[in-house]
């Protein structure tokens, strides 16, 4: 237990009034250090940690930021106090409902608690049937198959990497890229993106002097580092994959041409593949597609899932690569 000053009477009060008081305090201050807090409350640094813990869990925009001369300062994100409770519709809840049944691959991370907690609340202020309502209707959506990445042991490194974007700080991060060796990044984390119910992390990457992304799932370890970096005023998410058809700009973008058969195409027809994208129906029903884009893998997986009603037309070499990847198929599958 920390010490009173001489004369001062340690104060005795609930958890709830204390922070309350530590509420005030922070708000008042412009921002507190545990040791300014704890002279304040007359308890120990542990009890502290814990409230701060309580008043973050509460749902308080606090943030922490070390200063020049070492200390912590806790503060809340300027002008919390004065924005409004948020209301929603039944249809914008409806809504909300609908795109949780679409993140399930973020169970076991941090994330995937936030959610949990924002919809508790969410639960907690509406009537009992509403709730059974809406949660109907969620389920109600069609599942999607298309396999997931298991980022449940990786709770902790998310939480951290959560830390560096929202707080601007930059990273060392351990990376294992797929078939290479092991390999150290300084990383200024600007953005993360959801691709195809993946995690990746994008940003200044010290090494390469050039915008990078990192797939979550191979990140080993994540230091936080004391220094901080500011977002260029004209970096856009869309620098970080270029002319790719998919995430990935790897190689030359390429004008390509390609023949959906009829079978197919009034599946390619319902959707926006590519924002260049030119569509050409053919009398025998057939359908022409043309866009260019880089990324041969991310292509070339694609249009194999529309064996065998896919056809390359051009450019030749990239013909060339999707014929030699069937033949591939085959030879594996008549070993």
């Amino acid at each position: 237990m920390t010490k009173c000053k001489l004369g001062r009477v340690p104060k005795k009060y609930s958890q709830a009034a204390r922070l309350h008081d530590l509420i005030r305090i922070i708000e008042a201050r412009y921002g507190a250090t545990v040791d300014e807090l704890v002279e304040e409350c007359q308890v120990t640094r542990r009890t502290i940690y814990r409230d701060l813990q309580a008043i973050l869990d509460a749902g308080y925009p606090l943030v922490s930021e070390r200063q020049d001369d070492g200390f912590v300062i806790y503060r809340f994100v300027s002008g919390f106090s004065k924005i409004p409770p948020i209301t929603f519709s039944l249809e914008e809840l409806m809504t909300l409902y609908l795109c949780r049944g679409q993140l399930a691959f973020l169970h076991g991370t941090p994330f995937q608690d936030d959610l949990e907690s924002i919809f508790s609340r969410m639960r907690s202020n509406l009537p009992p049937r509403s709730v059974a309502h809406l949660e109907r209707i969620a389920e109600a959506s069609a599942p999607r198959f298309d396999g997931f990445k298991d980022y449940s042991q990786q709770h902790q490194l998310l939480q951290d990497l959560r830390q560096a974007l929202l707080l601007q700080r930059r990273c060392l991060i351990r990376y294992r890229p797929a078939k290479r060796r092991q390999n150290s990044y300084l990383i200024d984390p600007y953005t993360l993106l959801f691709f195809k119910n993946g995690l990746y992390i994008g940003g200044y990457s010290h090494k390469r002097k050039a915008l990078r992304l990192f797939a979550v799932e191979r990140i080993q370890t994540v230091e936080l580092q004391d220094e901080r970096f500011e977002v260029p005023e004209d970096y856009q998410v869309e620098m970080l994959t270029g002319r790719a058809f998919g995430l990935i700009d790897e190689g030359e973008s390429q004008q390509l041409e390609l023949r959906f058969g009829r079978e197919v195409a009034h599946l390619i027809q319902e959707r926006v593949w590519h924002p260049g994208q030119q569509l050409e129906k053919n009398p025998d029903g057939s359908l022409l597609v043309r866009f260019s884009a880089s990324g041969d893998k991310e292509i070339l997986a694609w249009l194999y899932s529309f064996i065998p009603y896919v056809q390359v037309l051009g450019p030749e070499p990239f013909r060339e690569k999707f014929t030699a990847g069937l033949q591939e198929a085959l030879a594996f599958q008549l070993k």
